[in-house]
């Protein structure tokens, strides 16, 4: 695909500097060709109302409050009723809409964009359009566009990819299918934040190319798209708060790219009054801190002229009348299509399994065959990642009974436990019934004993509990705590899939070596206004010798395993390792070593290494593949559909070779200060500039069958280049290529230029012996760099290599063009 920035707004973008290309995903939705509004005059009827509105109305517009007829949704900002103006409804949306009713859990951002099919990216963003909508919303706070800069970042899962031109491709594909539906878009978090470690405080020091090449690119396909809002980052940039940033929110968000919509703060992000509004923030959320009677104030005391008052409420306003909620002419909420959101769903797992090895023909599984699954996602549904992108699905199914559907004989094994064993009432001194303490309302229970420990060990205590995570019941072992409350809105940010049982107690847990001997534990639980149900439970290292025992049994005993791995990532925290948590890795050992027919599926937020790999017959990437996952992966595991994903983020080796390994200034930061010294060299371009082999590259991904590439031309055109080539299927079924170009370093810059960069892609599917000739549009943003001494961008002239192949290392295809002025 070529790039899309911008279809309208090359001007500004680029003030004349070079055209760009048209977007290859199609025109975008007649809300996104709104007539172009002035600052000046926003239209008749916003002017109208603006000069009608009293300073506390205009003011009671740009913060949230407590909605009074709350649909479980993350934001409100109440309308004015006098005039006719009504509230909006603001709901967290990544990967499905997040409220407290039921709707569509569609695969993770990461999952869709495994796809590389912007098509597909707009039915995405339609699902969640219409059902935010239909579910009583008005905005929607994604989607999320930041790179992944680091493998431990833990919202790594609700974005795209590494890649800016990808990103770009996607964000401005899904912008259209949600706003299509006419719900407001929010692209997010602008800019630079790129971790959740430290992200409210931590400063981001980045150079204008890296900027501009890099970090931008998404955000200003989604301006390009039509967005109407766009959400300011918790994080500082070059020393100043992103929220209160006027480069970013003013000099480039608009004055270069002619962004028309709001700028709101993300949760709890504005650290001031007027030094934010001047620098072009519109929106507080989730109150009014700063922009309430502090606002109000500053104004009356003339601190900030009302003319920025007016001119945020002029933008908000603005978007409103845009969308139809000014004057009635949006149309009617639509009912939920729960089968369409399914269908969906479905088609978007399929589409991005990604298979990273497969030898001796692992895959695809044979149906009637005997099966052994194993690990405790084997039997439960892994829907998604924690934090904002949690959605209650309407239903989902888990991948054991999704396999025993297809599967001749399955047996299944855990290999782990999840939530615990029970503690024996032998080890507690007095004894007590450690499985289910029941508190009464307003009744408070103690215990104060001893827990006999009959052998050093490691010891995992699991906290089974159903009151709010602040009310949980507290456990203290030898005098320390063992389930601390977290900090801030830490409680809140737990993982989709381990912090909470299958019967929905939530969960909490805590590891640590103890000695044999006695130690003392004391419990104190509050059965509050209505009451509490507590367990207390332990895995130690003698119960997981006995879970990996029974896994290894039943893979013995099976023709073929399907091992299920996870690691639960979630906003609010980062990943300490791209290792799989736990002892998940002794276990793939054990199995592998047992039956190397071992095909291991990785519900995982991010890259992760595998020393196991060479073991393994097979590895399927799945990351978190929504509501239809179960089916999604059982289609793929035995053939059904063959697996059309490809990796949108390098997967380093292991933690000592990545773009960000053993250098504490590019992460997490030193001192508060981050800094993003890599320059344009991120993700594959890093691999390739140091000489460093990932373990996977950037667009890898395997299929079923094989396919050929020749007969490679390139040639100049007025929008950038236009590279064809053939694709032909060698193999005996049908199945998906991704073929992709990458173009070389212009001879004639004198800046940082990658060694390659992706340049465009195309997704195909071919049955067996077709053959087609594909034609892909390099846009002139591509063959451009930016210039920090002219700020703007410059056309990458000369002869210019450009390869084809089915990733950032497969390269089978090279010829050269040159690229004039």
């Amino acid at each position: 695909m070529s790039d899309p920035v911008s279809r309208r707004s090359a001007l500004c973008l680029m003030s004349g500097a070079i055209a760009v290309a048209a977007a290859a995903t199609g025109g975008f939705t007649p809300a996104a060709h709104a007539q172009s509004r002035t600052e000046a005059g926003a239209g008749p009827r916003v002017e109208g109302l603006l000069a009608r509105l009293t300073l506390d109305e205009k003011i009671s517009l740009l913060h949230g409050t407590t909605d009074p007829a709350s649909l479980g949704q993350a934001g409100y900002v109440p309308g004015v009723a006098r005039l006719g103006i009504p509230p909006l409804r603001l709901a967290d949306g990544p990967a499905g809409v997040r409220v407290t009713r039921h709707a569509t859990a569609l695969p993770a951002p990461v999952l869709l964009a495994s796809a590389f099919d912007p098509q597909l990216a707009r039915r995405y963003g339609q699902v969640i359009g219409r059902e935010g909508r239909a579910l009583g919303q008005d905005v929607l706070l994604s989607p999320m566009v930041n790179l992944i800069r680091t493998p431990y970042a833990g919202r790594n899962f609700e974005t795209f990819s590494e890649d800016p031109l990808l990103a770009s491709d996607l964000v401005a594909a899904e912008v259209g299918g949600i706003q299509g539906e006419h719900l407001i878009a929010t692209v997010k978090h602008f800019a630079m934040n790129n971790q959740e470690r430290d992200r409210m405080t931590i400063d981001v020091r980045v150079d204008e190319q890296t900027m501009h090449e890099l970090e931008l690119r998404g955000f200003e396909a989604a301006v390009g798209a039509g967005a109407g809002a766009v959400m300011g980052a918790y994080n500082k940039v070059d020393s100043t708060f992103a929220c209160e940033n006027k480069t970013l929110l003013t000099d480039i968000l608009r004055d270069r790219w002619g962004f028309e919509g709001w700028v709101m703060t993300d949760w709890f992000a504005a650290h001031s009054t007027v030094a934010a509004i001047t620098a072009g923030l519109d929106m507080e959320m989730p109150d009014g801190t700063h922009f309430g009677t502090a606002l109000a104030t500053a104004v009356r005391d003339g601190a900030v002229p009302e003319r920025y008052v007016d001119r945020a409420v002029r933008r908000v306003l603005a978007v409103m009348d845009r969308f139809g909620l000014l004057d009635g002419s949006a149309p009617p909420r639509p009912d939920r299509d729960p089968r369409a959101g399914a269908a969906v769903a479905l088609e978007v797992a399929r589409a991005g399994a990604t298979l990273l090895r497969n030898e001796h023909r692992t895959l695809p599984l044979r149906p009637g065959g005997t099966v052994a699954v194993i690990g405790p996602t084997g039997s439960l549904p892994f829907v998604s990642g924690g934090g904002s992108a949690h959605v209650v699905p309407d239903h989902a199914d888990n991948p054991l009974d999704a396999i025993k559907s297809r599967a001749g004989k399955v047996t299944y094994a855990p290999g782990e436990d999840l939530f615990g064993k029970a503690i024996p009432a032998s080890l507690l001194s007095p004894a007590f019934d450690s499985e289910g303490v029941q508190v009464g309302a307003g009744k408070v229970w103690t215990y104060d004993g001893t827990l006999t420990v009959p052998e050093a060990d490691e010891w995992t205590f699991v906290l089974h509990f159903s009151s709010a995570p602040t009310a949980r019941p507290k456990v203290l072992l030898d005098g320390t705590e063992l389930f601390p409350q977290a900090a801030g809105y830490g409680e809140y940010f737990q993982g989709g899939l381990v912090s909470a049982a299958p019967d929905g107690l939530s969960v909490r847990r805590k590891s640590l070596t103890l000695a044999a001997g006695a130690h003392t534990l004391r419990i104190s639980a509050q059965g509050g206004a209505g009451g509490l149900l507590f367990r207390l439970r332990r895995s130690t290292g003698a119960t997981r010798a006995q879970d990996v025992a029974e896994g290894v049994a039943a893979a013995r005993a099976a023709r073929d395993v399907v091992l299920f791995a996870y690691e639960d990532a979630t906003e609010g925290q980062d990943r300490t390792t791209i290792a799989l948590p736990g002892h998940q890795e002794q276990l793939i050992d054990a199995v592998t070593a047992a039956n190397p027919r071992t095909t291991v599926v990785l519900n995982t937020s991010s890259s992760t290494s595998m020393p196991w790999l060479r073991r393994t017959g097979a590895v399927l990437q799945m990351y978190y593949p929504g509501q239809e996952g179960a089916a999604a992966t059982a289609a793929v595991l035995f053939g059904e559909c063959d697996p059309g994903g490809r990796l949108t983020q390098s997967f380093p080796v292991d933690d000592d070779h990545h773009p960000v390994a053993g250098d504490p200034h590019r992460y997490p930061g030193v001192d508060g200060i981050e800094e993003y010294s890599e320059g344009i060299h991120a993700g594959y371009r890093w691999y390739d500039a140091e000489g460093v082999r990932p373990l996977f590259p950037f667009g890898h991904g395997l299929s079923y069958t094989s396919f050929a590439y020749d007969d490679l031309r390139a040639r100049r055109t007025r929008a950038g280049l236009e590279v064809s080539f053939t694709v032909r299927n060698t193999g005996r079924r049908e199945g998906i290529a991704v073929p992709q170009v990458y173009l070389g370093r212009s001879p004639d810059l004198r800046l940082d230029q990658a060694v390659r960069v992706l340049g465009g892609y195309r997704r195909l599917v071919l049955v067996a012996g077709e053959r087609r000739r594909v034609r892909v549009e390099v846009a002139a943003r591509t063959l451009s760099s930016w210039d920090p001494k002219r700020h703007d961008w410059v056309l990458g002239t000369g002869r210019r290599s450009v390869w084809v192949g089915a990733s950032a290392r497969d390269l089978r295809l090279r010829t050269s063009v040159e690229v004039g002025k």
